[in-house]
């Protein structure tokens, strides 16, 4: 099982609540049984200070982190933001979150697409629009 995917923010959140559409979810549950999930270290962070989570969510959300690959904010990823940001104007989450997966070569599942779409180099999926 490999890793082609950098799974956004939003796209955690739908998944762990059940809230994609029945294609979306179809097409989460497919890549799922070929492709082990992978989040930036940005999207932990966010995800960790989520404020609506209940008890229940929360423990859901830790069992999620830990049994995912979290790609860690490493040197490559840093200069990668850098000229992201220099180029497009794009918040720094979002760029950092872009950068993984740039230099991953891992395409970016996202709802937020319109977020992204000046990158140049990443591949997106919006998981509403795939099917």
């Amino acid at each position: 099982m490999g890793i082609k995917y950098l799974w956004d923010t939003n796209t955690v959140i739908y998944y762990l609540q059940q809230q994609f559409s029945i294609s979306a979810g179809t097409f989460i549950d497919d890549l799922l049984k070929e492709n082990h999930p992978a989040i930036s270290a940005i999207t932990e962070i966010e995800l960790l200070c989520w404020k609506t989570v209940s008890d229940k969510d929360y423990e859901l959300l830790l069992n999620f982190i830990n049994d995912i690959t979290v790609i860690e904010l490493e040197q490559p990823i840093k200069l990668k933001t850098v000229e992201i940001r220099k180029n497009s104007r794009i918040k720094l989450p979002d760029a950092i979150i872009a950068a993984t997966a740039v230099v991953y070569n891992l395409t970016l599942i996202t709802r937020d697409t319109k977020d992204f779409k000046n990158v140049i180099g990443l591949k997106i999926i919006d998981p509403y629009i795939i099917l």
